[in-house]
């Protein structure tokens, strides 16, 4: 059977997810629900209810043995589908092969750097990653992993292999903080980390800043004491929290002030931090 994966969306031209111009890829599906998550849809697989259906004005999703179809053609994108979901689902979405997708990208080859793959958690499908930056590679783009650090990159070896990089989430420090946050376990954000260093295959980390929910004192201090005298080399990028997208409880948080952030810039500085960047 092809290596497939339930691709969102693509993004042609991205100037935030790396270096350079880049093609964005989004995969469906996480292994965490993060309470501030920006594109909440992209948590879950659909699993068929059907609100969906009866809610689309377009009339462009349909039931067949008990999954629903999207028919890309009538869609208006209008994201009535979901704002009804209830799962944190999307239906539309395309289960792709590497092969399909690169040939998508390879279009866009003359004017971006690279790709980055994100999600969701693109993690959660490595045999896809892993033939799709092969394809990659071998036309001269670059290769990045967006990832929440949840999952063992010690355990896919030829996946890194022809990687560029990591562009590592950093969501929280302390366990109950992050367990609070994300539902998730932050010990093997912990370890990856230390092990992406020590081979020097981070490209950046990223913490985002929420006042009353995230701990970044505790994250860039923990950071910079697992990171050591590696700490200089790592590109840092602080976030401001932006509700645009979020539902639930933060849904209606305020974001940071610039002094708060300014703050923070100046205590990563102290801790050796030296590429910082603000967003």
């Amino acid at each position: 059977m092809a290596c497939r994966a339930p691709v969102n969306r693509i993004i042609p031209f991205s100037l935030v997810d790396g270096p350079g111009a880049r093609c964005s890829v989004f995969l469906q599906g996480c292994n965490i629900a993060c309470t501030y998550c920006h594109n909440p849809e992209t948590q879950r697989l659909c699993v068929g209810c059907g609100v969906c259906v009866e809610s689309c004005p377009a009339g462009a999703l349909s039931r067949a043995d008990g999954s629903v179809i999207w028919d890309r053609t009538a869609c208006v994108a209008c994201d009535t589908c979901i704002e009804v979901c209830e799962h944190r689902a999307s239906p539309r979405i395309a289960w792709q092969t590497p092969e399909e997708i690169f040939g998508i990208v390879r279009g866009y080859a003359p004017f971006i750097r690279g790709i980055t793959v994100s999600g969701g958690e693109c993690m959660l499908y490595p045999g896809f990653l892993r033939e799709l930056f092969s394809l990659c590679k071998a036309v001269g783009l670059g290769t990045l992993i967006d990832s929440n650090g949840t999952i063992d990159f010690a355990a896919h070896e030829d996946l890194l292999a022809v990687s560029d990089g990591i562009m590592l989430d950093v969501k929280a420090w302390d366990p109950d903080v992050f367990s609070k946050l994300t539902g998730g376990d932050v010990a093997p954000v912990k370890r990856n980390l230390a092990f992406l260093a020590e081979r020097g295959r981070i490209e950046e980390l990223r913490v985002v800043v929420i006042d009353g929910w995230t701990d970044p004192e505790d994250t860039l201090a923990g950071m910079a004491g697992l990171l050591g005298e590696r700490t200089g080399a790592q590109r840092l990028r602080l976030t401001k929290f932006r509700r645009f997208g979020v539902r639930g409880p933060l849904a209606d948080a305020p974001s940071p002030t610039d002094e708060r952030m300014a703050a923070l810039v100046r205590l990563a500085e102290r801790l050796g931090f030296a590429d910082i960047v603000l967003s």
